[in-house]
């Protein structure tokens, strides 16, 4: 592409926050950001910013937010809060049409690079339920123009595109033994790279990685198409690593997952770890009677289920000390409150930990029906918003454990210059 073209081309995809976006955003968090109606932010010049020099160099061993497919979720003040300068979402690839900077994750990331946030995309192509398209099919040149609308909306803002979210979860078992869900990725990435190529010929600042493995602590979960997978990503010179989705029972099951991908990366290639948590853990607690001080404290029956605490937490949020003291009299919560802390420093401990996010807020999908075959993502969160009251000024509660522990672990070498 002719140079001038290239210019265009880029600065169609750094287009100011226009009035609309500002008064859009719940809490009024982008004005009191400071960002006012045709405001952009400057480009940047290789080497005249620390910005620039980092987007540069790549992320390296950075902790942020993450909001998967609910971006509204969150609102910017509540980042401030736990003093994030990085944020992730996925985008299911069905809901993108002509405009996908319109589609609501894409739309908040766009808003986030705007305030100077770095941003983390991840590619959902959700066929749990369809075969997956073979390359040169109808089905994948619907797919691969669904793939140039993102492609056009963010490349070269947007710091680092996951090809794929979960992939071995939302794909047929069928297509995962045939060799299918290779195909369809290796297409859809060589897809990817050419498009940036043509785009960009001589730089852009969005990183891609393949999206994110699960179950690497099991021994079926690793498998001739996991091999493969990391194959054609270690062959495969522009992509700068794989993702991983370590949601585990017990923090050693988290390991495995680490072992096994390095061994098969090339030299210099990093990892992300855009979800991870102990999920898995508090489900299998979830059935267990309350401890008995603090049923006797809060006047619960004794043989009272965890999930049912839960459930009328959902249903009346509680004070944030009863809310604290059911986690911290609760043994397998108040032994693993720093499994953030652990597992973060244990990533960059490798020295090949690009980027992880955490989950920052209770959404409304993880109360909704709360019961004992819920999955309790909500204990997770760094902000305890649906299960505790809010403050008099509104503000959200923090979770306990996980909401100090998310922010001693920010560093000062990974602070984005964001517009407060």
């Amino acid at each position: 592409m002719h140079q001038e073209s290239v210019h265009q081309e880029r600065e169609t995809r750094k287009k100011p926050l226009s009035r609309r976006r500002v008064l859009a955003l719940s809490g009024g968090a982008l004005l009191a950001a400071g960002c006012t109606q045709g405001e952009e932010r400057p480009r940047e010049r290789a080497g005249d910013s620390p910005d620039a020099r980092a987007a540069a160099e790549g992320p390296d061993g950075v902790l942020g937010a993450n909001f998967n497919e609910d971006p509204d979720s969150v609102t910017f003040g509540e980042l401030r809060g736990v003093s994030a300068s990085w944020i992730r979402g996925f985008v299911p690839m069905p809901e993108v049409t002509a405009d996908a900077s319109r589609q609501r994750a894409i739309e908040r990331l766009l808003d986030a690079h705007h305030l100077g946030y770095g941003t983390v995309l991840s590619l959902k192509f959700p066929y749990n339920h369809r075969p997956i398209p073979g390359p040169g099919s109808s089905a994948m040149t619907e797919e691969l123009a669904r793939v140039d609308r993102v492609l056009h909306a963010v490349l070269d803002t947007v710091d680092v595109l996951a090809i794929g979210n979960e992939p071995f979860i939302e794909s047929l078992p069928r297509d995962r033994r045939s060799g299918a869900l290779n195909r369809f990725y290796e297409t859809v990435a060589e897809h990817i790279v050419a498009y940036r190529k043509k785009h960009f010929p001589s730089h852009c600042r969005t990183r891609l990685y393949m999206g994110a493995f699960n179950h690497l602590d099991k021994p079926d979960g690793r498998t001739a198409a996991t091999d493969r997978w990391l194959s054609f990503t270690r062959r495969t010179q522009e992509i700068e690593g794989v993702d991983i989705h370590p949601h585990v029972s017990a923090p050693k099951e988290v390991k495995p997952y680490v072992d096994y991908i390095l061994p098969r990366l090339r030299d210099g290639q990093k990892f992300l770890v855009t979800e991870f948590s102990l999920v898995q853990l508090w489900k299998l607690h979830l059935k267990d009677e309350i401890p008995a001080r603090f049923a006797s404290r809060y006047r619960f029956p004794a043989a009272t289920p965890v999930w049912k605490v839960i459930e009328e937490a959902v249903e009346h949020p509680f004070p944030e000390e009863k809310w604290r003291d059911f986690l911290s009299m609760s043994p397998w919560f108040e032994s693993h409150k720093h499994f953030l802390r652990d597992q973060v420093s244990y990533f960059r401990d490798t020295g090949r930990l690009a980027v992880a996010t955490y989950g920052v807020t209770q959404g409304a999908a993880m109360t909704r029906e709360f019961g004992p075959d819920k999955q309790p993502w909500l204990l997770n969160s760094l902000y305890a918003n649906r299960t505790v009251e809010r403050s008099e000024d509104g503000s959200p509660a923090h979770n306990y454990g996980f909401f100090d522990d998310f922010r001693a672990l920010q560093r000062s070498q990974d602070r984005r210059p964001l517009r407060n």
